[in-house]
C-alpha cells in the first residue's frame, strides 16, 4: 500500500465545537496518521494513508460535523508522505488576519444535563457543566483563535481531574474551553439588592424560594443578565413590568420542557425542533384557550413567547420552582441588556428583590433570539444568541472588506470577509446612549473576531441615522450609502445564494427613499449592483412626522380624509370620539400646507391606520403595536377581499388604497366585525402583490421573486403572498436572517461590495452620487 499526504484546510464554524476530537476520531476509523490543529483560518490538518483512504476521509470532513460546526468550505494539495505512526491534535497556530469566526453559545447538551441530575457524578448540580458541544462561547471569548486564554475563563486554572479531560482526545471535554468543575471553576452566589452575599449553601434553592413567594430575581445568564418572575403570579408580573418600565410589550417565558411548554401552547414539529435545537431561541407560539399564565405576560396578545432551559443555571432553577418564569432581558426600555456585574447590582437595586450572580465575566453581551414559524419553516425576528456569530456564506467572496453599519432600528452590523458574511449581535434601537456605546463596542469585537480591519463602509442613506453619521464620521474609509428597501431585498438575495436580477417585495414601516421621501411599499427589480423602482403605493402624510407614528390616530385620518373626499363618518369611528376637536383640526392643516407632514408610503402605515380605526386604538405604545393586533385578530376562513386601483400609466406604477379604506370602514360602521374586515384587508393586500409581482414578471422575463421588510414577520401576510405566487414563480424569503430592519446590513454589505467592484476608484464617487438621485445607470 502506497503512503501518500494531503493537506487539508477547513474553514467555518470549526473551533469550539468538538471539532478536532472528532477529526481525531475519524482519523482513528480511518486509520489515517498524521495531525490537526487550529489556525487563525480555521481548522488544517496533515493527513497520510493510502489515496483511496484520503479521498474516503477527506469526503467525510464535510459531512456528519458536531452538531454546531458549519463547514464552509474544504481545500487540500498533496503534500509529501510521512513516517507518523499515530494521528495527533497539536496546538494551536496564533497567525495573522483573516480570522475564523468564533462559534456561537450553545445550549447544554444531552451528555452534560446526565451528569448535572446524577447524584454520583463530581459535577452533580454544577451550574457551569459543559463540554465541546455545549456551553458559552461567543459571550466568553476575548479573542481569537478560540483558545482558553482568550476567554473569561482564564482566571480558573483546571483541576488535574479536568485538565486530564481536557488533554484526552477520546473525550467529550478534549479542549472545551470553558471546561471547569465545582473544584476548579466559577461558583454562583446570591446578592441582596445592596450587593451584600447572603450566606447560603445553594443559591439556586434560594432564588427558586423567592420567586414562589413572588418576587424578582435578577440571574445572571449567558450573555447577560435577566429578570425572573413567577409567570403565573398577576401581581408578580404586573410589578416587574411597572419597575421596568415595560407597559404592555409580551414578556418571554421560559418552562422546564417540552411538555410544560405544550401545556400553554400549540407546537408543531418546526417550533418543536426550534424550542430543542442547539441554538435554543424565544419561539413565537399561539397560546392555548385557558393556557394557565397570568394575563399581564402577553396581555391581549394571542402568542406567547416561549423558551427552554438552555444553561445548567437554568435547567437547575426550573427543575426547583416547577412553575413557567417570566425570563425577560434586565434593561429599561430600548437600551442593551446589562451584562456587568457592578451595573447591575447599580441599576437594578431598585427593580429586582434578589440577584443571583457569579465571578465568570461576560465579555459580549448577548441577547436571546427570536423565532417564528413562517410557511413551515423557522424564521429569525431576532438574530442573536445561538446565531452570532456564525458566518452567512455567499456565493463570491469579498472583494475586500466591508462594514455594513445596518439601520436605525433593530440594528445589527456586518462584517463581510472573504467568503462569509459576519453579522454582528442585536444591538436595539440607536435612541440611547447606552445603545450607540454598546453599537460602537460590537464593531470593534466583531472586527477583532473576524480580524478585518474593513476601510469599505456601507450605511443607510438617511442622514440621520446614527448608524449612518457613524461611518460618515469615520476617517481614512470610503463610505457606500444604500437604500434601505434595496438592502432589505440583497439580504434575502444574500441568504438564499441568488445572483442576477430578482422582482423583489418590500414592506415595512418607512425607510429613506433616492428621492427624499419615506418609502415602503416597493416593488423593484432589482440586483446587488442597483434597482429599478417598479411599483409603490400611493404616500399617506404623516401628521408630526415621527409623532404619527406613535399616536397613529393621525394616520387614519389622513386616509379617511382621502378615501371619503374630506369628509369621513367621524361621528361613526369610536376612535375620534377622545380626540379634541381642535386637535383633528390641527392635523388637517398640517396636511393641507405640508407642514411637518412628510409623505410615506410604507405598507406598515396601513396596517397602523385600519388597525387603530377597527381596534379603537389611537395610539402605538411600542413599534408595531397596532399593525400585529390588526394581523392578529384576522379571521382565518374569510376569503373576500375589496376592489383596489394599480395606475400602471405612470413610473413607478402607484397602487391606490383608497378604495379598500372607504370600503373597509364602511363595513366596521355597518357592524361588519373587525376580523372579517383584517381578513379581507389581508386577502387584499396579498392578492395585489401578487399581481405587481406577475406584472413584473411578464414585461421583464423569468427571475425570481423575494420577499423582505418588516411586514414579512407577518405570516398570514408572507404565506399568502407565497401561496398565490406558486408554483409558477420562485418565491424567496428571509428566515436565517431577520426580515426586519436587523437583515439589513447583510444586503448592505452585498450592495457595497458589488459596487465597489463596478465602479473603478477614479468614477466611484460620481457613480455613489448619482445612484442616490435615482439614476442607476452607472451600474
Amino acid at each position: 500500500m502506497a503512503l501518500h499526504g494531503r493537506h487539508i484546510e477547513i474553514r467555518g464554524v470549526v473551533q469550539g465545537v468538538g471539532f478536532r476530537p472528532w477529526v481525531w476520531q475519524l482519523a482513528d476509523r480511518y486509520r489515517v496518521t498524521g495531525r490537526v490543529w487550529n489556525d487563525a483560518l480555521g481548522v488544517r490538518i496533515d493527513a497520510y494513508a493510502d489515496e483511496q483512504i484520503l479521498e474516503h476521509f477527506t469526503e467525510v470532513l464535510a459531512k456528519d460535523v458536531p452538531p454546531a460546526a458549519r463547514v464552509r468550505e474544504i481545500e487540500w494539495r498533496p503534500i509529501p508522505a510521512d513516517d507518523s505512526e499515530r494521528f495527533d491534535i497539536v496546538a494551536s497556530e496564533d497567525a495573522a488576519a483573516p480570522r475564523t469566526t468564533i462559534p456561537p453559545d450553545l445550549a447544554t447538551c444531552g451528555d452534560c444535563l446526565a451528569e448535572l441530575f446524577d447524584p454520583t457524578d463530581r459535577r452533580y448540580r454544577y451550574a457551569f457543566t459543559n463540554c465541546t458541544k455545549c456551553g458559552p462561547r461567543y459571550s466568553i471569548v476575548r479573542g481569537a483563535p478560540y483558545d482558553r486564554e482568550k476567554t473569561t475563563m482564564a482566571p480558573f486554572a483546571m483541576c488535574a481531574r479536568c485538565r486530564a479531560e481536557y488533554d484526552d482526545p477520546s473525550n467529550r471535554r478534549f479542549h472545551a474551553q470553558p471546561n471547569a468543575c465545582p473544584a476548579c471553576g466559577p461558583r454562583l452566589a446570591a446578592l441582596a439588592p445592596n450587593g451584600r452575599e447572603i450566606d447560603t449553601p445553594d443559591p439556586i434553592g434560594f432564588a427558586a424560594r423567592a420567586l414562589r413567594a413572588g418576587m424578582t430575581v435578577a440571574l445572571k445568564g449567558l450573555g447577560g443578565y435577566h429578570l425572573a418572575c413567577d409567570a403565573t403570579a398577576p401581581v408578580s408580573v404586573q410589578r416587574l413590568r411597572e419597575r421596568k418600565r415595560r407597559e404592555v410589550k409580551p414578556l418571554a417565558v421560559m418552562v422546564r420542557d417540552l411538555a410544560a411548554a405544550s401545556q400553554l401552547a400549540f407546537i408543531g414539529g418546526e417550533e418543536e425542533r426550534l424550542l430543542t435545537g442547539i441554538e435554543r431561541p424565544i419561539v413565537l407560539l399561539r397560546k392555548r384557550p385557558g393556557a394557565k399564565l397570568a394575563a399581564e405576560v402577553t396581555g391581549d396578545n394571542p402568542l406567547v413567547g416561549l423558551f427552554l432551559p438552555y444553561t445548567p443555571l437554568h435547567h437547575l432553577l426550573m427543575r426547583e420552582v416547577s412553575t413557567p418564569l417570566v425570563m425577560t432581558s434586565a434593561n429599561f426600555a430600548e437600551e442593551p441588556m446589562i451584562h456587568r456585574d457592578a451595573d447591575a447590582l447599580e441599576k437594578l437595586a431598585d427593580v429586582a428583590d434578589l440577584f443571583i450572580t457569579n465571578d465568570r465575566l461576560i465579555e459580549s453581551r448577548i441577547d436571546d433570539s427570536v423565532t417564528r414559524v413562517i410557511d413551515g419553516v423557522p424564521t429569525v425576528f431576532r438574530r442573536a444568541r445561538g446565531y452570532v456569530p456564525r458566518g452567512v456564506p455567499v456565493t463570491r467572496a469579498f472583494a475586500e472588506p466591508v462594514l455594513a453599519c445596518g439601520a436605525h432600528l433593530k440594528n445589527t452590523v456586518c462584517i463581510g470577509s472573504g467568503n462569509a458574511a459576519f453579522l454582528g449581535p442585536h444591538i436595539g434601537d440607536l435612541e440611547t446612549v447606552e445603545t450607540l456605546t454598546a453599537y460602537e463596542t460590537a464593531i470593534i469585537k466583531m472586527k477583532n473576531f473576524v480580524g478585518a480591519e474593513p476601510r469599505l463602509l456601507a450605511h443607510d442613506l438617511h442622514p440621520d441615522y446614527f448608524s449612518t453619521r457613524y461611518a460618515l464620521a469615520q476617517e481614512g474609509v470610503e463610505t457606500i450609502g444604500v437604500q434601505h428597501h434595496h438592502a432589505h431585498i440583497a439580504s434575502a438575495m444574500a441568504e438564499h445564494r441568488l445572483s442576477g436580477d430578482v422582482v423583489g417585495i418590500a414592506y415595512d414601516g418607512t425607510g429613506y427613499g433616492t428621492d427624499g421621501t419615506a418609502w415602503g411599499g416597493e416593488i423593484l427589480l432589482a440586483s446587488y449592483e442597483g434597482f429599478e423602482r417598479f411599483a409603490t403605493f400611493r404616500p399617506i402624510p404623516l401628521a408630526g412626522g415621527d409623532q404619527a407614528i406613535r399616536q397613529v390616530w393621525r394616520i387614519a385620518l389622513a386616509l379617511l380624509d382621502e378615501a371619503f373626499d374630506g369628509a369621513p363618518p367621524l361621528h361613526a369611528l369610536e376612535l375620534f370620539r377622545p380626540i379634541p376637536r381642535r386637535g383633528i383640526e390641527s392635523v388637517r392643516r398640517m396636511i393641507a400646507t405640508r407642514l411637518n407632514a412628510p409623505l410615506a408610503r410604507g405598507v406598515g402605515r396601513y396596517f397602523d391606520a385600519l388597525g387603530a380605526i377597527a381596534l379603537k386604538m389611537p395610539d402605538a405604545r411600542y413599534e408595531g403595536e397596532v399593525a400585529f393586533q390588526w394581523n392578529m385578530i384576522a379571521e382565518p376562513s374569510e376569503r373576500g377581499r375589496y376592489e383596489v386601483v394599480i395606475h400602471d400609466g405612470v413610473t413607478p406604477w402607484e397602487v391606490d388604497f383608497r378604495s379598500v379604506i372607504k370600503a373597509a370602514v364602511l363595513d366596521l360602521v355597518d357592524g361588519r366585525a373587525p376580523s372579517i374586515v383584517s381578513a379581507r384587508f389581508h386577502n387584499t393586500l396579498v392578492d395585489v402583490t401578487a399581481e405587481l409581482a406577475r406584472a413584473a414578471l411578464a414585461l421583464r422575463g423569468d427571475m425570481p421573486v423575494v420577499l423582505s421588510g418588516g411586514c414579512f414577520q407577518n405570516a398570514r401576510l408572507a404565506e399568502g403572498v407565497v401561496a398565490a405566487l406558486r408554483p409558477s414563480a420562485r418565491v424567496f424569503m428571509n428566515h436565517d436572517v431577520p426580515p426586519g430592519d436587523g437583515g439589513i446590513a447583510l444586503g448592505q454589505a452585498l450592495i457595497a461590495d458589488a459596487i465597489a467592484r463596478n465602479a473603478t476608484k477614479g468614477d466611484r464617487q460620481e457613480c455613489l452620487s448619482s445612484m442616490e438621485k435615482g439614476d442607476l445607470a452607472c451600474v
